[in-house]
């Protein structure tokens, strides 16, 4: 079985709401990896308490973010696959072919710097109240040296309702992480979905795939 290193951020109350689904989802069987630990640079927070609830290792990732701060802990845990799942850090010196994000928002026009949680669906809302778009979006993509800026290998809309506010919209999003990211984590861990590193026309998916942008 594939080992797995997840980066999850949460926050200093709670979060890591990703992670424990990936980590539940291997327990269903949708998700056929072993996940070796969990990644948050919040040493006490919402993903330590889940991660110590689910017998998960562990990692606390304190600043400088650097490239060589990344590559000790890959270099400690050797993991085959690293998945970002509500990490909120720009990550340097991991291997572009087998490391993805999960994004709360359609790339790449509501991605980049700063264009996390609560930001994301302020903008997406602003653009949907100008008639600019018709829904938001779950995205993934393999993480390249900038910001949501590698190929996008999954896309699914997300309907917006009149009356929605950043929270209410991030509630749904939420939902359609949870139930997707295993699922296409299995994808990506059984090599389905593939690209070369560097050219994004390299990308491969099954000839079924239905979820390209």
């Amino acid at each position: 079985m594939k080992s797995l290193l997840i980066f999850a951020s949460g926050t200093k109350e709670g979060g890591g709401s990703g992670f424990q689904a990936l980590v539940e989802n291997v327990k269903t069987g949708v998700l056929h990896a072993n996940i070796i630990a969990v990644v948050s640079n919040h040493k006490q927070g919402g993903v330590r308490r889940r991660a110590d609830s689910l017998k998960i290792s562990f990692e606390h990732f304190h600043a400088p973010y650097t490239k060589k701060a990344y590559q000790a802990i890959i270099a400690k845990h050797n993991p085959e696959f690293v998945s970002l799942s509500g990490w909120l850090k720009l990550a340097h010196g991991l291997d572009p072919r087998c490391t993805t994000n999960i994004h709360p928002g359609p790339l790449p026009q509501f991605g980049g710097s700063r264009m996390y949680g609560h930001y994301v669906h302020k903008r997406v809302l602003d653009a949907f109240k100008k008639g600019e778009i018709r829904s938001s979006a779950v995205s993934m993509h393999f993480v390249t040296k900038k910001y949501d800026e590698g190929p996008v290998f999954f896309k699914y809309p997300v309907a917006i309702r009149d009356n929605d506010t950043p929270e209410t919209l991030k509630t749904r999003v939420t939902a359609t992480e949870h139930a997707w990211q295993s699922f296409i984590t299995n994808l990506i861990i059984q090599g389905k979905i593939r690209w070369n590193g560097k050219d994004p026309k390299s990308l491969i998916v099954p000839n079924w795939y239905p979820f390209l942008p």
